[in-house]
């Protein structure tokens, strides 16, 4: 599983590349993109701010619940059962 996970970064990193370069070829950067969304550097970190403050706290209460769920469904499986078997 996770090698097929590394080989899906890996190809999403050769495609970025590869556009990357395209677009820098044709004189495209990334504050001549933001501009033409109406954003500034400014922007995008604040919306990131905010991002981040919405994600923790749900990540967090669905953390109290989802963990002791897991604990107890690893302490209570028969021996030898693994979780790739079914």
């Amino acid at each position: 599983m996770l090698e097929g996970f590394l080989r899906a970064v890996v190809k999403v990193l050769v495609a970025s590349l590869i556009v990357g370069t395209i677009l820098t070829h044709f004189g495209i950067t990334p504050e001549a993109l933001m501009r033409g969304f109406g954003l500034s550097p400014d922007r995008l970190v604040e919306l990131g701010r905010k991002g981040v403050g919405w994600l923790l706290p749900s990540i967090t209460m669905g953390a109290l619940v989802i963990l002791p769920i897991w604990f107890l469904i690893f302490l209570f499986r028969p021996p030898g059962a693994h979780s790739s078997e079914e």
